[in-house]
């Protein structure tokens, strides 16, 4: 399957980027084409709530940024891994703007499976994100193959590791 990850995380060397490298690594590992894109570090606007993409646009967005570049990754990726830091109680500014951004094309036309991947440095933090996550995959009508959360004392460890290849199987 075509996995596309994207990670949110300006730490480079981060918790959730070694998340989301640990799955990358292990859906390679299981026969999986993966793309790995670190959206922290791409200049992608909010939606302007314009319509543009609904009338004059064909479903293209008048903006003109680095989310041109994730659009046709989106389209083709059959599975979408959202890894995100969790820093007050919701997914981050860096993952919540290529996810409203699919606005104009209402869904990826061919994800079938998600998954999410959160840290934090704090405990019981991840109920907003999850939430969401679960609303996305109800709205695109795609499964949830899994979640996995690393508190403070959970990062980099081989638990979660664990955890997170054990997601990878669900795909």
């Amino acid at each position: 399957m075509k996995v596309l990850i994207l990670q949110a995380s300006p730490r480079a060397n981060g918790s959730t980027a070694w998340m989301a490298e640990v799955y990358k690594e292990a859906a390679e590992a299981a026969g999986h084409e993966v793309t790995l894109v670190n959206v922290s570090r791409k200049k992608i606007a909010g939606c302007l709530a314009c319509e543009y993409c609904h009338n004059k646009g064909n479903g293209a967005c008048i903006q003109k940024d680095d989310m041109q570049e994730l659009y046709p990754l989106m389209a083709e990726a059959e599975v979408l891994v959202l890894a995100a830091p969790i820093y007050y109680f919701t997914l981050n500014a860096q993952i919540q703007a290529p996810i409203q951004r699919m606005y104009c094309v209402n869904k990826p036309a061919k994800v079938q499976k998600m998954a999410l991947l959160m840290s934090s440095y704090s405990p019981g933090v991840y109920d907003g994100a999850t939430a969401e996550y679960r609303d996305i995959c109800n709205y695109w009508g795609t499964t949830d193959t899994g979640i996995v959360t690393a508190k403070i004392d959970e990062q980099k460890t081989e638990e979660t590791k664990s955890k997170i290849v054990n997601i990878v199987g669900n795909l």
